[in-house]
């Protein structure tokens, strides 16, 4: 997990980079293809078969609506707003869960959680600080991000272990790509022909993008949740670091608040989950 959050960390820094001398369509379009490449050649490498009833059933095409939107919104987010500003709010992801999986999939949630998501929400307030001077709306393109990423997550629990983190990265990807067309379709911009220095910057964001996916679906579908869930938070202070160091980017005293509060409800969920299964283990 912590292994997935810094290489989720260098590909929007990849991702910020390149946005600047190229349309955001075409590079969502040539990340996901690349992406969706290198995972497809891995699975025909281990002698997976991509192509199954299971990847087209009703399941996959919802987790694919959620991974579009997710997706979407927040390369929108790194585009258009501070790095360290969209890292903060995308660590609410795991409050979003526990709320879905209590109004979606009926699952039992105590008081510790359902504090757990007021404070977590709370958190994101304190970083987006509406109806005063520091708020900007564009930062609600990552809270729109942050819901894609949670309804993927939460589709993901139900997805048959017939498909693996090959099939799921491929077609991660594939939603990639189509995001960035159907952006494209909406925000028509001349695509640019790359050049070597741009090449290696896109060729670094398919390299740690897909790391990065492949680090995610095996620690969060072989892992015990309680144990990995708050090393989630490892990315607030890698893209905290590139944020500051490599973009310049002012981090206030109302941006640690917040990040602190969120972590802690993150936490408070992981620490309910562990007295769940010890009590469990004690029947």
């Amino acid at each position: 997990m912590t292994l997935s959050m810094a290489a989720f960390a260098l590909e929007d820094l990849f991702v910020k980079r390149v946005v600047g001398r190229m349309p955001l369509s075409e590079v969502l379009v040539l990340s996901g293809l690349g992406g969706a490449l290198v995972f497809a050649l891995l699975a025909q490498g281990q002698g997976v078969r991509l192509l199954q009833p299971a990847a087209c059933s009703r399941l996959m095409a919802g987790r694919a609506v959620f991974e579009l939107v997710g997706r979407l919104f927040y390369a929108l987010a790194i585009v258009l707003t501070p790095l360290s500003t969209t890292t903060a709010i995308l660590q609410a992801t795991p409050v979003l869960v526990v709320l879905g999986g209590s109004l979606f999939f009926h699952e039992r949630v105590g008081w510790r959680r359902w504090a757990a998501v007021v404070i977590g929400l709370g958190g994101v307030l304190i970083v987006l600080r509406p109806g005063s001077g520091g708020f900007s709306a564009l930062s609600l393109l990552a809270v729109v991000g942050m819901i894609g990423f949670a309804g993927r997550d939460l589709a993901s629990r139900a997805v048959p272990p017939a498909l693996g983190t090959l099939h799921l990265g491929v077609f991660g990807f594939l939603t990639l790509a189509l995001a960035g067309g159907l952006y494209g379709l909406w925000r028509p911009a001349a695509w640019v022909v790359p050049d070597a220095g741009l090449l290696a910057l896109l060729a670094g964001a398919v390299g740690v993008g897909t790391l990065a996916y492949a680090a995610l679906m095996k620690a969060m579908r072989t892992g015990d949740l309680a144990t990995v869930t708050p090393f989630r938070y490892t990315r607030l202070i890698f893209g905290l670091t590139v944020g500051v160091l490599v973009f310049g980017e002012q981090v206030d005293a109302a941006m640690v608040a917040g990040c602190l509060v969120i972590v802690a409800a993150g936490l408070l969920i992981a620490w309910d989950n562990a007295l769940a299964r010890r009590r469990l283990r004690l029947v």
